[in-house]
């Protein structure tokens, strides 16, 4: 990508599907001034290249790469987990992990690694083979080990790949999710989802351990007002039991441990 200002924006512009005019609206400045930005007629302030970013939605680390190609300081960083700043944040985390109990629970970072995990996840990654810090699209991609163990893979891996590019298309374009999904989609039978497509109200993920399956779907959560670069990355995924078989077999394991 381009280190001058007026080809960001336009990059994340275009990216982001809005006219000089749709973006100067939004920005509270004209479209002239924009198309001048663009060109390098114009050079912007900080808190002009801050308007745009916001309202463009740049993530926070490319916010920084606006700055700087216009000359100016970072204005976001990333923190570690044990600064003071951080408590709060952390002990939220730990609250919704361990209340999701007994039912999985992850922090997942912008690339699919494992960030934070509740003990009900920790004990299911141990029995898929993965490690509680695993990268989740690498463990999908070795097709002799996780995608072995789900019974309706190539429904999951549809939603997957879809997954991948709208994250890569928010993100302005990330060559790491791109290559992942392009790799995902050589592998997938692009018909397999095709009769039938809508018949549920969500797909579950449903997993093989040994002579049981354990059926989940998840929902994501992230923080809303997140400044730090890593923190507006992270997600966490609450996984539920999709029937109950699965409910009640989480209970008793979780009974067992306890």
């Amino acid at each position: 990508m381009t280190t001058q200002f007026g080809d960001l924006l336009r990059h994340w512009r275009e990216a982001r599907k809005l006219s000089q005019l749709d973006l100067g609206l939004s920005a509270n400045v004209s479209a002239r001034h924009i198309s001048f930005l663009e060109t390098g007629r114009a050079r912007p302030s900080r808190a002009m290249v801050l308007n745009l970013g916001g309202v463009l939605d740049v993530p926070r680390g490319s916010r920084n790469t606006m700055l700087h190609a216009a000359g100016f300081a970072p204005s976001y960083r990333t923190r570690a987990m044990d600064e003071a700043e951080m408590g709060p944040i952390a002990s939220a985390l730990d609250w919704m992990l361990e209340r999701h109990m007994p039912y999985p629970a992850m922090v997942l970072d912008r690339r699919w690694t494992i960030v934070r995990t509740n003990p009900m996840a920790r004990l299911m990654l141990g029995h898929l083979g993965l490690s509680a810090d695993a990268n989740l699209v690498e463990a999908l991609l070795d097709e002799t080990g996780l995608p072995a163990l789900i019974e309706n893979w190539q429904e999951v891996a549809q939603h997957l790949i879809h997954r991948l590019r709208a994250e890569s298309a928010h993100l302005g374009g990330d060559e790491w999710l791109e290559e992942k999904a392009t790799k995902l989609a050589g592998r997938v039978d692009g018909s397999a989802n095709a009769p039938g497509a809508g018949s549920e109200a969500v797909i579950p993920t449903r997993y093989r351990l040994g002579d049981m399956t354990l059926s989940f779907f998840s929902t994501m959560s992230q923080f809303s007002t997140a400044e730090d670069i890593a923190l507006a990355d992270w997600r966490i995924e609450h996984l539920f039991p999709a029937d109950e078989q699965t409910r009640q077999l989480l209970v008793r394991l979780a009974a067992d441990a306890s």
